[in-house]
């Protein structure tokens, strides 16, 4: 059981590292180093070295103004294309090295595949919204913005936290997004 509750939590972790790449590292690198909520193995006990924190408080602040700025807000996806699914791939790396019957090679590539689709999917969501309502754009994208970094910190606490729900909410999302292309096809047949 254990087993399955830490692959849980990489898939929320990585699902995270999505919306924002800095939040669920950070959110790891402190609960490892502060309390026994995770243990990292090396080399992902690296995370836990203050220098490597300090970095990762600059670097989430960073990302939170950067992505506040309807210009810069472009650049910044562009460029966070190739670093989430990076930190996806750590988290999901991090939380499944103590379990050996997962080839770390897959565990990486699960967290790259599942950051980067997230990723690409809030980007691709934000271009339409904003091309939707152009005179909006100086007030759509904070708002978003700081959804997206508010849903990345829940999740990445849900994940730690309570892996399980993590199931729960998939499968909720999951019947969710079932019925509304049902309904969708439905309109257009």
């Amino acid at each position: 059981m254990e087993t399955v509750g830490a692959v849980l939590s990489a898939f929320g972790l990585a699902a995270a590292a999505g919306l924002n790449a800095y939040i669920p590292v950070l959110v790891v690198a402190l609960l490892a180093r502060f309390t026994d909520t995770i243990h990292l193995a090396p080399p992902y006990d690296a995370l836990t070295h203050p220098a490597i924190i300090g970095l990762l408080f600059l670097l989430t602040l960073v990302e939170f103004l950067a992505d506040k700025i309807p210009a810069v807000d472009a650049i910044n996806d562009g460029i966070q294309t190739f670093v989430r699914p990076a930190a996806g791939a750590i988290l999901f790396g991090a939380q499944t090295g103590a379990i050996r019957e997962i080839h770390p090679v897959l565990a990486m590539a699960c967290g790259l595949l599942i950051a980067g689709g997230v990723h690409g999917l809030k980007a691709t969501l934000r271009r339409v919204l904003q091309a939707g309502a152009p005179p909006l754009a100086p007030v759509t994208t904070p708002a978003l913005s700081v959804l997206e970094d508010m849903a990345s910190l829940s999740l990445s606490l849900l994940a730690v936290l309570a892996a399980w729900l993590i199931l729960a909410l998939g499968m909720v999302l999951g019947v969710w997004g079932w019925r509304r292309a049902r309904r969708a096809r439905a309109r257009s047949a």
